[in-house]
């Protein structure tokens, strides 16, 4: 029988990015999912929750930024000696950082809408360059990835950034992932 997922990240661009484009998928696998945010709480606390949660016999997945590490092996071993008992097959790291997800789902039509260039790749968008990239148009940053959201196609995704289509596959989306892109019109 399929258990409940929790599925943690670092803050809200990234949980607001699951709760409107991953979490449905998931939802097909798991009875519940459940999006968290744990940037700000403390080690203790995560570590505890974490361990509960293996307990109860659910799942989780905690998704970090690769930042400033120097490959993906690197980033869970931080993150494994941060929170110990962390099991280095629940993490999932974005690389570089959860915008490059953002812009990977937009097709060329879908960033000229938005007065965006077009990308061909998004694994090395920092957060940096992201910013840069916001139109005047847009009240705030937020607004502006709210309404890349409306337009985020995950099938486009796959082929844009090489950490979003390994978490569809290693999470088995694909199939749906690309139903989802036809039923779209793309």
């Amino acid at each position: 029988m399929p258990r409940k997922l929790f599925v943690w990240v670092e803050g809200a661009s990234d949980a607001r990015f699951f709760e409107a484009v991953l979490r449905p998928f998931l939802e097909k696998r798991y009875n519940s999912v459940e999006v968290r945010t744990y940037a700000t709480l403390k080690k203790t606390k995560v570590v505890n929750i974490l361990r509960g949660i293996r307990e109860a016999g659910n799942d989780y997945i905690l998704v970090a930024d690769i930042d400033q590490e120097r490959c993906v092996t690197a980033k869970k071993e931080v993150l494994v000696k941060r929170f110990c008992n962390l099991n280095p097959g629940c993490i999932r790291v974005v690389v570089k950082e959860i915008e490059s997800w953002y812009l990977a789902g937009l097709d060329d039509d879908a960033s000229s809408f938005l007065g965006l260039p077009v990308f061909s790749a998004t694994d090395t968008v920092t957060k940096e360059d992201f910013n840069e990239l916001i139109p005047e148009k847009f009240d705030s940053r937020i607004d502006f990835m709210m309404e890349m959201l409306k337009y985020f196609l995950p099938g486009v995704a796959v082929g844009k950034n090489r950490s979003f289509a390994y978490f569809i596959r290693k999470h088995h989306l694909d199939k749906s992932i690309l139903k989802s892109d036809q039923r779209r019109g793309s």
